[in-house]
């Protein structure tokens, strides 16, 4: 007679073991991306002059810079955009920071290129003479390397309060120019060179300040190469515009800018 509570036993074991391995075997649901709060900080490099058009605010802010581009493209769960034309990093502590929160997970910034002299160095070396524009980018350089990085350091931080959650990326600025024949009435290619070279101080210090915060540094001078201004295929506008001089124009944002973030947040 067959012994049938044992073989019932056995069954419900075999069972059980099915079932514990499927389980084990089985893939289960993919686990949901977590959300990205993105706040994008910063001045005229970041709110997309250049770019247009522009929102009703003074702040010259654009929907085709490099962030709202960024958010549309990685569906975050919520974009905010304080960036603002003309930006220093006072305005960045005392007007923008306040968009942060312990929700938000990733911030963007470019800042401290207008605490440097930005708009007078570039005027004082469009209409200025050699010497006036070689004065105006040492003093500018001078600032970059003694006073500027106490600015940083103190912007990044009023961040790091406000965002303990969020990941940190500042995104740097590019050189300007091309510096080969760029027709009569061009700035000179010493004027050129020696803005480009300020470029260069201004991101050894950003980058170096950044990693003193725990920022990631997002250089974009790669992705400018060879489209600066006198290139045959400009990404930076010349005096074309009062206001959007020296700034990226539309491809500058989405070929040089966005690029530049997708690779830092990749």
């Amino acid at each position: 007679m067959p012994h049938r509570p044992l073989a019932r036993a056995l069954a419900a074991l075999v069972a059980l073991l099915t079932a514990a391995l499927g389980a084990v075997l089985a893939p289960g649901p993919a686990q949901a991306a977590a959300a990205v709060n993105y706040v994008a900080l910063g001045d005229s490099y970041s709110s997309g002059v250049g770019a247009g058009p522009y929102d009703p605010s003074t702040c010259l802010r654009s929907q085709k810079s490099y962030a709202p581009l960024w958010a549309a493209a990685n569906a975050v769960a919520s974009f905010t955009f304080p960036a603002c034309g003309g930006a220093v990093t006072a305005d960045v502590i005392n007007n923008q920071v306040g968009s942060l929160s312990t929700s938000t997970t990733l911030v963007t910034i470019t800042i401290g290129g207008n605490d440097a002299g930005f708009a007078d160095v570039i005027t004082s070396c469009r209409f200025g003479s050699t010497s006036s524009c070689t004065n105006a980018v040492n003093e500018s350089k001078a600032f970059a390397t003694a006073t500027l990085p106490g600015r940083l350091d103190a912007t990044y931080a009023a961040i790091r309060n406000r965002a303990p959650n969020a990941r940190l990326i500042v995104l740097g600025y590019p050189r300007l120019f091309e510096t080969g024949s760029c027709g009569l009435l061009a700035m000179s290619t010493y004027k050129r060179t020696i803005l480009n070279e300020a470029a260069d101080v201004l991101a050894t210090v950003i980058s170096g300040r950044a990693a003193a915060a725990g920022a990631t540094f997002a250089d974009t001078r790669p992705y400018f190469a060879g489209h600066g201004v006198c290139a045959a295929d400009p990404w930076i506008r010349d005096v074309s515009g009062v206001i959007e001089a020296y700034h990226p124009n539309a491809d500058g944002y989405r070929y040089g800018y966005l690029p530049a973030l997708d690779a830092a947040t990749s």
